[in-house]
């Protein structure tokens, strides 16, 4: 099995350059994540985007539900940004025969301190263990499209339902 990694920007692959958080979207990290974690799995990268979530627009959406739908893996990981990554899983309910992953982080991959590589080793063992589907995994939890939300106050996702 091959797996799929769409990259379309978001914190985890933010790279900042001042106290003033200033910040670009940089190359995806997945690939050094991978490596550094001695994973195994084959897979393709596939960068489509690199936007902060907030400014991702219908059309954004409507590419990367393309992409999916293009891939010839069944099993697909979506770095994404976090805020509106629940939008974008909705969006992509409707493709029925893959397992997909979306996944992101609170702090990019670049910071001594991120959840990323937790978040990514999470959704890559998930893509390859759950039926088909759309499904976020954050926080070290794994819940389904349209049963998630993001709180803000807490910095989690958590279940709707």
């Amino acid at each position: 099995m091959t797996l799929r990694i769409i990259t379309t920007g978001g914190t985890i692959d933010k790279v900042y350059f001042d106290a003033k958080s200033s910040y670009e979207i940089g190359d995806p990290m997945v690939t050094d994540i991978l490596d550094e974690g001695l994973a195994t799995v084959l897979h393709t990268v596939q960068s489509i985007l690199k936007k902060d979530s907030l400014e991702l627009t219908d059309e954004d959406r409507q590419l990367i539900y393309d992409a999916v739908l293009a891939a010839p893996e069944r099993h697909i990981v979506i770095t994404h940004g976090t805020d509106t990554m629940p939008i974008t899983a909705l969006k992509l309910k409707s493709i029925v025969d893959k397992t997909i992953v979306l996944t992101g982080a609170m702090a990019p991959a670049r910071f001594r301190r991120t959840d990323a590589i937790f978040n990514i080793g999470c959704a890559v063992a998930a893509a390859q263990a759950l039926p088909a589907g759309v499904y976020i995994t954050m926080n070290g939890r794994l819940f389904e499209a349209g049963k998630v939300r993001k709180n803000l106050d807490l910095g989690r996702f958590e279940a709707t339902e």
